[in-house]
């Protein structure tokens, strides 16, 4: 069974988002999906006991290896220095929001420095576009998805909530 949770732990490890049992099986190579789930299990259970940082999280019968509530605090700068400034966030967060919208409303919310914001973006793969007329379709990718560990379908409700708010 070690060899099986090494397996998941790696898979989980390296995807860095949530999982299904599925998916998991197709990555490690195990067919038996009672021979997974029993080894995810056994494995959730050694880092709850564990005095680590990491823990595996369960959603809607999908696992991802996590950094425990109590660590993000030491996550948070590095993340926030490393990935986007705020200014490309916030035209990412504007993009999420409208998905797709036109390139020119971006431009008329934010200012002509979201062109490079928009640059940036499309090499980072999270945001895709095509031409439409005189300007262009944004769109998030499925690395956008992945990355954020989110669904679209989610996305949209999460924005909803938080106008209701």
């Amino acid at each position: 069974m070690q060899d099986i949770k090494n397996r998941i732990e790696a898979v989980l490890f390296t995807t860095g988002r949530y999982v299904d049992v599925n998916e998991l099986s197709e990555l490690t190579g195990i067919a038996s999906k009672g021979s997974l789930k029993d080894a995810l299990n056994s494995l959730a259970e050694d880092y709850k006991k564990s005095l680590g940082s990491l823990e595996i999280n369960e959603n809607g019968g999908k696992f991802k290896l996590n950094i425990k509530k109590e660590y993000l605090y030491l996550t948070t700068k590095l993340l926030s220095e490393t990935e986007f400034d705020k200014p490309t966030q916030e035209t990412l967060a504007f993009i999420a929001y409208k998905n797709p919208c036109l390139q020119s409303d971006i431009i008329k919310i934010r200012g002509n420095g979201a062109y490079d914001h928009v640059k940036k973006l499309k090499e980072m793969e999270f945001v895709a576009s095509e031409k439409s007329g005189r300007t262009r379709i944004l769109k998030l990718t499925q690395k956008f998805f992945d990355y954020f560990d989110v669904v679209g379908d989610e996305l949209k409700t999460k924005f909803e909530n938080e106008e209701a708010s």
